[in-house]
């Protein structure tokens, strides 16, 4: 699909495939979550603009590169996206974090907002938004919403798995925002899971099921 990437590197597929296990206790699930949201986060960032800058390392000066422009901010959607947040902030412990609260509706499965809090600059800055999962889309759409009615104009969404309708109404709702997944399931089921997915992706990571 177009604006998606499909992260399949054998470690990501591995972990994937040991969190989709039912069997999977709290804690390795956990663990699993951000060890994959580390190697995603690597994907996710790999086109970030760079400066060159002079340095002396203990031999010699050189010219070296660093990352361009201001720090990144990580936008997880609460609260099952605090676990991929974190594996993420261990790779670029800098970044700054802006949290969007959204629970779906039981009866609609629409995205209902009850927090936002993002960095006062964050119109200015590369915005990450996070969530496990990508199943009806609605939640992601929201998410992304708020953060351009705040000014963010440079977006990108990161999800661990994606159901193919999420992907497309996604896409649809936001085409300039491109989309990061380690799979995509085929279905979602009477409920709004992800078929065969994982469970819910919350309740999974904080012990809740």
């Amino acid at each position: 699909m177009q604006g998606v990437t499909i992260v399949d590197h054998p470690l990501v597929q591995h972990k994937l495939t040991k969190m989709r296990d039912r069997t999977t206790s709290t804690k390795t699930f956990r663990a699993l979550m951000r060890e994959t949201a580390t190697l995603l986060c690597y994907e996710v960032t790999r086109d970030l603009p760079m400066d060159a800058i002079e340095i002396e390392t203990p031999v010699a000066a050189t010219s070296a590169r660093v990352i361009a422009g201001k720090k990144l901010v990580f936008a997880p959607i609460l609260r099952a996206g605090l676990g991929m947040a974190e594996g993420m902030l261990d790779l670029v412990p800098s970044a700054r974090v802006a949290h969007i609260g959204l629970y779906r509706d039981p009866e609609s499965l629409e995205a209902v907002e009850y927090y936002f809090k993002a960095p006062a600059d964050v119109a200015g800055r590369l915005v990450i938004v996070v969530d496990p999962m990508l199943a009806t889309g609605h939640s992601a759409i929201a998410a992304i919403a708020r953060l351009k009615a705040a000014g963010v104009t440079d977006l990108r969404f990161v999800c661990l798995l994606a159901a193919r309708i999420g992907v497309e109404t996604l896409r649809a709702a936001h085409p300039d925002v491109p989309i990061w997944t380690a799979a995509i399931d085929a279905e979602l089921n009477d409920h709004g899971y992800i078929v065969p997915g994982l469970g819910d992706a919350g309740d999974r990571t904080f012990g809740t099921r």
